[in-house]
């Protein structure tokens, strides 16, 4: 028996080892998943809840962010409100003012002039008639009686003033010289090449139709050939060579000595109509030395017609150019 009993034990340890070693059944599988899933489950409501409350928290930030955004808007805004009351209230102040002063000054111009207080012996003396007022009454009386009784108007009183003042305004103001007839330099200047121009070609100018040339002599001899002046309506002399067209480079000329300049005037032809042409016109620049036509010296800044034949001579230099024409007789 006591062997049995042994061996009987021994079964049962062996029966149990034999389940623990071998795998579980699927409920305990379920029930294993089951509980997996759920603790996944809390895991991830936990993390959804952690989530949500730093977003809650992140707005909360942003929102006391935006208020305070705000604040300061709605106090610029209202710093604005009270600068441009305060500009308001002193505009209309101003404008107070200037409507008082107004007032003031129309009230005294309507006002009359106080009299002063005098005496009894004064003011007999005052009301009788002096001769001049006698006849200056009469004659009123006269024009009255003629006129009928008409009352002074107060408006014809300031518009005949106005006129008045007007009148003497326009008296006072200088009238301005027109250089259109007497050929006399413009105030304006223009530039080319970097350097002011000492005058400006007037409204009348024009290239001219016949092919004039200049002859240049020095000592009564012929220098180069003749210079061809018909292909501008101006012609510029001086020392400066970046805007002279015909250099003259005696030390005795000026940069810009004397320009010729092509007008179309109106003159009168051989049959007695008028009729326009374009003729030579020379004019000094203001130079040191002067500009001779025909030995005789020019002013300045006005024009002189040029003719056939004439002479024209720049400062102290020599030389002498002839103005001639392709049609000229030698």
């Amino acid at each position: 028996m006591g062997h049995t009993a042994s061996e009987a034990s021994d079964s049962l340890v062996r029966h149990r080892q034999s389940r623990s070693s071998r795998s579980p059944s699927p409920r305990t599988k379920r029930v294993r998943r089951a509980q997996g899933e759920r603790e996944v489950g809390r895991s991830t409501e936990r993390e959804d809840e952690k989530s949500n409350k730093s977003r809650e928290v992140e707005r909360e930030r942003d929102g006391g962010k935006d208020r305070d955004r705000e604040r300061k808007r709605q106090g610029e805004n209202e710093k604005m409100r009270d600068i441009t009351d305060r500009d308001k209230r002193r505009r209309s102040g101003r404008e107070e003012t200037e409507e008082r002063s107004r007032a003031g000054s129309d009230d005294e111009r309507r006002r009359p002039r106080g009299r002063r207080s005098t005496s009894p012996l004064v003011r007999s003396h005052k009301n009788r008639p002096s001769p001049e007022r006698s006849t200056a009454s009469r004659l009123d009386e006269g024009s009255n009686a003629i006129g009928g009784s008409e009352e002074p108007n107060d408006e014809d009183d300031s518009v005949a003033r106005m006129r008045a003042a007007e009148e003497a305004l326009a008296a006072k103001k200088k009238v301005e010289p027109s250089f259109e007839l007497s050929g006399k330099l413009a105030e304006e200047t223009n530039r080319y090449r970097g350097i002011t121009l000492l005058f400006n070609e007037p409204p009348e100018a024009r290239k001219p139709n016949q092919r004039w040339r200049l002859y240049v002599f020095k000592d009564g001899e012929p220098l180069n050939e003749p210079l061809p002046i018909h292909r501008q309506s101006c012609y510029v002399f001086g020392r400066e060579r970046r805007i002279a067209d015909i250099p003259t480079d005696h030390p005795s000329c000026s940069k810009q000595h004397a320009v010729l300049q092509y007008r179309e005037m109106e003159i009168e032809k051989p049959d007695g109509m008028m009729g326009k042409q374009v003729r030579p016109y020379l004019m000094d620049l203001g130079s040191t030395n002067k500009t001779y036509i025909n030995e005789k010296p020019i002013e300045p800044q006005r024009y002189y017609e040029l003719l056939e034949k004439d002479t024209i001579k720049f400062g102290n230099s020599s030389r002498e150019y002839v103005l001639l024409h392709e049609n000229s007789a030698e």
